[in-house]
């Protein structure tokens, strides 16, 4: 028997996770070098804007020249100051496409991901938490792709073209000084978010518990009023958003802390950068334009800088967001299709247990020696005691689960060396808790097989006796079924899983409780019809209700996970033994 798979605990490492992304920006490798030279444009003109203004305050000094309007640079100037907002606007249109794309291609690769994972895995998750990571972990993508390409870059390319500058045209402490407040400033930003990432993880973690609880706590509304609950769910709710308001104020607080830190030691560079500026302006060696230059340079840079902490720290936020998306890509498939998978065929079917062991768990086996044949276009039929193992053979033939030991075969072919793909859409189900999408009763048996016209849909539901049931609803095959199905009754529901599995037109038919939530009349009224269904088919009836599988070709009797009597229904009632047994007791319970 295969052991559940170990959850992954492995944290993602932040540099594979943005080098992740690289093939989907690559997708569109015209618009991101567009997008780039954009980047580059908007940051030369900007760059270039202090040093004109420095030409147009010297042109007006009056103890260099006589005064003239500086026309040419003053135009320039203007247009330095629309390009570099122009190209940065034009970048973000360009690369736009390329964004939302990979936004759209991580969303779909985890969807597919979940739908692709085992059963295990989706009985264990929670729905709640799931759909906010995934949320999340898309929203971080977008802020990540942006702010790493077109914020970090070009600040840190701004950041090198002012420094040499300034080493250039001007006394060398410039640069130092510029040097110097540069690095204590990302120094201090480094350590102050780093020590926050502790603080926003467990935000993340509680937004997701409580996120948990409200949906959980709503899908079983009837149940919370049921019990008269709704204070006890909302206490429930409130002890994970106490909690999360304590970290969330741990993080605001810090925040500000971070921010205040890092506005001390901008000013203090500042600062320091006008006292030397000013010094040799009054010595002489630099004009008041250079001044002004060395002044606009630093309220440039602020800016870039100050939004360098906050891109910094909503990177790092991002990743902590995107951390658990890209868990789910990671987790680990315990289902796969063999390297060599084939196609099943199918044709007629006949399908095999042979000597089957399998348990949920490694200390509890659920079935022990299982061994029967369903031969082409005959129904078998499993009946027993709740817990006997009756619903876990048709987990298994649909392979939600592989067998510990022994094989389950269609037509001599192991069912894990076909694809999953070709096995699933060969077998039919009428399961016995029929949840529906939350649309339309159309869609909800169209969804035994989409490309059904509209005539193929209702000759279905014609024959699951439900058709003027649904003519009779004010919006017909257009009403909406609520949550789940909620606005259907047990038995509703269960005509439209008989309608969807009598649509698909498989080749196997399971029938798992099939009229379990049928009255008797309506039992009665339909189960001909899935017997006239089951016709040619190879068919599998999972039953409860002895009545219900009198004319089954043959019945087996299941017991603590094991076959314990097998014969028709005269021959079980003639041997006086388990079948008899129940059968006497059911018709007793019907008188």
């Amino acid at each position: 028997m295969r052991p559940a798979a170990p959850p992954t605990t492995e944290k993602p490492n932040d540099w594979q996770t943005i080098r992740s992304l690289l093939p989907y920006l690559w997708e569109f490798k015209g618009r991101v070098v567009i997008a780039m030279v954009l980047l580059v444009a908007a940051k030369l003109a900007n760059v270039a804007v202090p040093l004109v203004l420095k030409q147009i305050i010297d042109a007006l000094d009056k103890t260099h020249a006589v005064l003239v309007v500086p026309i040419f640079l003053i135009v320039g100037y203007g247009l330095l100051r629309l390009f570099s907002t122009l190209f940065g606007e034009l970048r973000d249109a360009v690369f736009a496409k390329v964004t939302q794309r990979a936004i759209r291609r991580v969303a779909l690769q985890v969807f597919e991901h979940l739908h692709s994972l085992s059963l295990r895995f989706h009985l264990d998750r929670q729905t709640g938490g799931v759909s906010r990571d995934i949320e999340r972990g898309t929203r971080g993508i977008s802020f990540l792709l942006n702010f790493t390409l077109f914020n970090i870059l070009p600040t840190l390319l701004e950041i090198g073209l002012v420094a040499l500058i300034l080493l250039k045209k001007y006394d060398m402490w410039f640069a130092i000084i510029t040097f110097i407040t540069l690095v204590i400033y990302i120094a201090f930003t480094l350590f102050i978010t780093e020590w926050r990432m502790v603080v926003r993880r467990t935000m993340n973690d509680l937004d997701s518990k409580a996120n948990t609880r409200a949906i959980d706590s709503l899908l079983n509304y009837e149940t919370v009023k049921y019990f008269g609950n709704e204070q006890f769910e909302a206490r429930r709710y409130d002890r994970n958003m106490e909690k999360w308001e304590t970290a969330a104020v741990q993080n605001q607080t810090s925040l500000a802390m971070l921010n205040a830190g890092q506005s001390v030691i901008i000013a203090v560079g500042i600062t320091g950068l006008m006292l030397l500026a000013a010094q040799q302006v009054v010595s002489g060696k630099m004009t008041l334009g250079d001044l002004v230059l060395v002044n606009v340079f630093m309220l440039q840079l602020y800016m870039p800088l100050h939004f360098l902490g906050f891109v910094y720290r909503e990177i790092r936020h991002s990743l902590a967001d995107m951390e658990k998306m890209f868990r789910l890509l990671h987790e680990h498939h315990e289902i796969a299709d063999a390297a060599d998978a084939k196609t099943l065929h199918v044709g007629t079917a006949s399908v095999r247990f042979d000597q089957v062991d399998f348990g949920y768990n490694p200390d509890r086996e659920i079935l022990k020696g299982v061994s029967f044949d369903i031969p082409a276009g005959h129904t078998i039929a499993v009946v027993g005691a709740s817990g006997a193992g009756k619903s876990t053979l048709s987990r298994l033939l649909f392979r939600f689960y592989d067998v510990g030991t022994g094989s389950i075969q269609i037509n001599g072919q192991d069912i894990r060396q076909v694809s999953q793909s070709s096995l699933r859409a060969a077998i039919g189900i009428v399961p016995q808790d029929t949840v529906l999408f939350n649309d339309t009763i159309y869609y909800n048996i169209a969804y035994g097989r989409p490309s059904a016209s509209r005539d193929e849909v209702i000759a279905a539901a014609q024959a699951a006796h439900i058709h003027d049931f649904i003519e009779s609803l004010p919006q017909g095959y257009d009403a909406t079924v609520g949550e789940r199905g909620l606005k259907l009754s047990g038995g509703e529901k269960q005509r439209v899983a008989i309608a969807r599995a009598i649509l698909k037109n498989p080749a196997i038919l399971i029938f798992d409780e099939a009229t379990s939530a049928l009255d008797s009349k309506s039992e009665k009224a339909i189960q001909a019809e899935l017997f006239q269904i089951a016709r040619n088919r190879t068919t599998l009836v999972i039953a409860h209700r002895l009545s219900t599988v009198v004319e089954a070709d043959q019945i087996l009797v299941m017991e603590h996970g094991r076959i314990i009597e097998r014969g028709t229904h005269r021959a079980l009632l003639e041997k006086a033994g388990s079948y008899a047994q129940l059968w006497n007791l059911q018709q007793q319970g019907e008188l």
